[in-house]
């Protein structure tokens, strides 16, 4: 038995001792035999092993830097360091967060603190640095927020609750006056715009004392609702003015402009945030698909792709059902809650893990954004608020695949795969969260936790579960 556990990680002194004390603390803790017997004698953890070796891969690309530790995207091109959520580094944080979380192993939190380190020391100086993105939740400094006060709160140093207070400070000297509002770029979506901004705020309220970040929220909630179009007796929004497509999911579009301002309404309790949310799910409901056993999925984009159809976060069911629980927290309707295990089933009905009728929604991915992590994520998710096997059994089917797709590399593991569905022949193992080993890592992590009773230390402001 030991003999297995050794091979599975190669650790340092430090870490065995680490071990050690953690063991000897549990055996002589009340029913620590009953928990030595559950993490121990009983079979190994696979995906708690697995998020573990995930580590070793993604440590050997580390860069130290005097203002602390980087990790490129992609390993093989060391210059290819990225200072944004959805590929880059902050992600690389957040597991290493979520690791500790798990294993309580103090060179866990020493790894994060010292990305959280190099993060806090290239905030930008001023909000003319922000560029045209650098504001958004995935691509700039709302996303960097999150993570350093996720380190505050994991280390207890203020250096990093004082960088979080430093990017959202930059995010207020960035607000533009848009008619009735504000924004802080042209984009009204989850990953670069208004929406994913606006749910920053709500969060940095709530977990900054941030006063003027609820106004900031409200207002960028009203600049949303003009911007809408009314369409099939309801509203959609467009990622940007001008721009060619149009989205309806999560990342890009209505589902998830419509979940920002679900969730502004259960804050302000301002009724014209409700109406504009639920005119956006109105509107998904007339151009969604049924499935033969009821499930349900909406279209990737118009015009062109009303027959393409994606399932997890960015552009498929697994990211737009937030939108109608949100709506059914905020109405008390099980009319939109319904809704949820609908699309669910979706997802379902669709074959995946094992198969697909149509590879170009479900191609060679296992992460968050479009494939198997994010997948896995939201039936915990549904697990979590149901309790229903089903889901918690469809997630672990989804793990067990992506499990089944790494390539070891040394001691390590990672996931070589095609980011983009139109170029699946351009393969890559990143490090991030979004398209990369991180990202598989927090998806595997949250699954053991739930076979230890283990809470969730990571869970983004677009994250009603």
């Amino acid at each position: 038995m030991f003999e297995d556990l050794r091979d599975r990680h190669r650790v340092t002194r430090r870490e065995l001792f680490e071990r050690g004390a953690a063991f000897a603390a549990m055996i002589s803790a009340p029913a620590g035999w009953k928990r030595l017997f559950r993490d121990l004698i009983a079979p190994a953890r696979p995906y708690y092993n697995a998020a573990v070796r995930a580590e070793q891969w993604i440590r050997r690309s580390a860069q130290e830097h005097t203002s602390g530790v980087a990790w490129p995207a992609d390993p093989l091109k060391p210059e290819s360091v990225e200072l944004d959520l959805y590929n880059g580094m902050p992600g690389v944080v957040l597991f290493y967060l979520e690791l500790w979380n798990a294993t309580k192993w103090a060179t866990m939190l020493d790894r994060a603190a010292l990305g959280a380190d190099h993060l806090a020391a290239t905030l930008p100086a001023d909000k003319s640095q922000l560029g045209d993105e650098g504001a958004g939740l995935y691509t700039g400094v709302a996303g960097t927020a999150f993570v350093l006060e996720r380190a505050h709160a994991a280390t207890g140093g203020a250096r990093y609750r004082d960088a979080a207070h430093r990017a959202i400070a930059l995010l207020h000297d960035a607000e533009t006056a848009r008619g009735k509002g504000i924004a802080w770029n042209d984009v009204n979506d989850t990953i670069a715009g208004s929406a994913g901004i606006g749910l920053t705020m709500l969060w940095a309220e709530r977990a900054l004392g941030d006063d003027a970040a609820r106004k900031s929220a409200t207002l960028a909630g009203r600049h949303l609702v003009e911007a809408g179009i009314p369409e099939r007796g309801g509203l959609k929004w467009e990622v940007s003015p001008g721009f060619e497509r149009r989205y309806p999911n999560f990342s890009h579009g209505t589902a998830g402009v419509s979940y920002f301002l679900a969730t502004l309404y259960l804050e302000t309790r301002e009724q014209q945030f409700l109406d504009a949310a639920i005119a956006g799910a109105t509107y998904l409901d007339a151009i969604a698909t049924t499935t033969d056993t009821g499930g349900k999925k909406v279209f990737h984009h118009e015009p062109g792709g009303e027959d393409l159809f994606y399932l997890s976060w960015c552009h498929g069911p697994a990211g737009t059902a937030r939108l109608y629980h949100q709506l059914g927290l905020a109405t008390g309707s099980g009319k939109w809650s319904g809704e949820v295990p609908r699309l669910a089933q979706g997802i379902i009905d669709s074959g995946v893990p094992e198969t697909h009728p149509d590879l170009s929604g479900y191609w060679n991915n296992i992460s968050q954004c479009c494939g198997n992590s994010g997948v896995c994520e939201f039936f915990l998710s549904l697990y979590g608020l149901t309790k229903e096997r089903k889901y918690l059994a469809f997630a672990a089917r989804v793990a067990d695949d992506t499990l089944a797709r790494a390539t070891v590399d040394g001691d390590g593991l990672k996931w070589v795969q095609a980011e983009n569905r139109v170029s699946p022949a351009e393969v890559i193992a990143q490090t991030g969260m979004m398209q990369g080993a991180a990202g598989v890592g927090l998806a595997l992590l949250h699954l053991d936790g739930i076979a230890v009773d283990r809470p969730r230390f990571v869970v983004l402001p677009d994250n009603p579960w």
